[in-house]
């Protein structure tokens, strides 16, 4: 984009932001489907995030999300898996049964892997175990895994247990391994993450492969996504104004529809991008766009189906 584009560019995104600012959905609660909790100050550490890394390398618990999002709306908050380590799955169950803020964690199990429908069936007897997270992460490669019948066994065996999939790090590979994926095991619920962050790809055929599996992926009812990782750097500087996120955003609410988006902050991920106020204000002031029906929907109603997670508060909403 030339030099005076762009300004031109975050000029008009600026006056966009400032004509909806008025018109923030108020009133509405949410439920934040994508937080991690950790403890640094454990004996046996923490395998993520990592020490180099100053703004997450301490304590992320329940106390101190509260504490941030106080003021802001949020009456809920579903765990997303940090780390490989078998017990931590119990590890986050323990610490969110603490907290009535806590609705539910997505644990780290690998299908196929032996031992999987033991600690499966182990875990799910909790009810906040609400289930598990696998994509490209923790060395993991998705492609690989689907190839093996042991591997879609675990995903057949997570759906027929009526809990629900979490994808990690997006890219045109995963979205075309969950559409096979949504071929082999089809009564599993999944839920993609992230999908605002990914740079589509460059390579005109890529892109058009890309898209066009992700829109068939649409047509899969049970699949939502999750619009989150909104945040990105551009130019050296994280813009913080909606309309320069909107054409992304408006492409992946354009495929999926009102009833299958749902809200996710990555916190404290997603303090490398900026505050949980700025990530928040952004997708509120795109849902203000919206009504009131899409913003409820996206905030707090269409998580109950992707997670069917259980209230816990009187002030939460089900």
């Amino acid at each position: 984009m030339p030099s005076m584009d762009r300004r031109a560019f975050f000029g008009s995104a600026a006056a966009l932001t400032a004509a909806v600012a008025t018109a923030q959905p108020s009133g509405i609660p949410i439920i934040d489907t994508h937080i991690h909790l950790f403890d640094t100050a454990r004996p046996q550490g923490v395998p993520w995030p990592p020490k180099e890394n100053a703004k997450l390398y301490k304590p992320a618990l329940p106390d101190r999300y509260r504490k941030l999002v106080a003021g802001l709306g949020v009456v809920g908050a579903i765990e997303v898996e940090a780390s490989p380590w078998l017990e931590d799955n119990q590890w986050v169950l323990d610490i969110a049964a603490a907290d009535s803020m806590m609705l539910g964690t997505i644990g780290n199990l690998e299908p196929g892997k032996p031992g999987f429908r033991k600690n499966l069936d182990r875990f799910r007897k909790n009810p906040m175990f609400l289930g598990i997270r696998y994509g490209n992460l923790w060395g993991r490669d998705f492609r690989t895994a689907l190839a093996k019948p042991e591997f879609v066994a675990g995903m057949k065996a997570l759906g027929e247990a009526r809990l629900t999939l979490d994808t990690a790090n997006p890219s045109p590979a995963l979205i075309l391994n969950l559409l096979k994926l949504t071929e082999l095991a089809p009564d599993l619920r999944i839920v993609i993450d992230h999908l605002p962050r990914m740079n589509p790809p460059e390579d005109a055929a890529a892109r058009i492969d890309y898209e066009k599996n992700l829109a068939a992926l649409s047509q899969r009812n049970q699949v939502y996504v999750k619009l989150s990782g909104v945040l990105r750097p551009v130019d050296g500087r994280v813009p913080v104004d909606m309309a320069f996120y909107k054409p992304r955003l408006d492409f992946l609410y354009d495929l999926f529809g009102p009833d299958r988006v749902v809200y996710g902050s990555d916190w404290p991920n997603s303090d490398n991008w900026g505050t949980y106020r700025e990530g928040l204000d952004v997708v509120r002031q795109y849902f203000a766009t919206k009504g009131p029906l899409p913003a409820e929907k996206y905030f707090w109603r269409n998580s109950i189906a992707a997670y069917r997670w259980k209230k816990r508060d009187p002030v939460q909403p089900g």
